[in-house]
This record gives C-alpha cells, structure tokens and sequence, in this order.
C-alpha cells in the first residue's frame, strides 16, 4: 500500500477500508472520512476524522459508506484524471 503511494498516484478508501490506510501508516496527518463507527480508529490514527461525503488530502480519497458512491466514483475520476501529483507529501 504504502509503495503504490509513493507513486503518487491516487488511492481511495469507503466505508471501512480506511483501515487499510491506518494499518499503513498513512492516516497520520492526514484529513479523512470513513463509516462513523471508524472514527475513534482513525482519529487515534493521527488522522483528522470529518463527516463529509468525500474527502481528499494528498491523494487519499476517503468516503463515508455506500450512500455516498456516486461523489465517491466521481471524485475518483477527478483525481485520476489529474493523474501523478508530484505536490503530494509522501509518507
């Protein structure tokens, strides 16, 4: 996970997958949703927790729950089109 990141390619998390990004070191610091019973892991992760729909801090794009695909998906493509993002702090 952590080297895909270092690509500086984007890398998307809903519901509870932001677990994925906590267990590789890359919540920390970082501005992030995920299901609200997430929020205590991720803010003890170093992460600032938000209730929002989608969120996106240097790459990582972070949704809530299924209810929020459609801007999830569409943030995604907004990201990939943009591609490889050399301001992106890499972990």
């Amino acid at each position: 996970m952590r080297d895909f990141y270092a690509t500086r390619k984007p890398l998307a998390a809903v519901c509870h997958a932001p677990w994925v990004l906590v267990e590789a070191g890359l919540a920390k610091g970082r501005k992030m949703t995920s299901y609200h019973s997430m929020a205590t892991d991720v803010k003890n992760a170093g992460a600032k927790w938000v209730d929002q729909a989608v969120v996106v801090d240097q790459g990582l794009i972070t949704s809530r729950n299924p209810g929020d695909l459609d801007a999830f998906s569409a943030k995604i493509i907004e990201e990939v089109r943009e591609g490889r993002q050399e301001r992106w702090a890499v972990a």
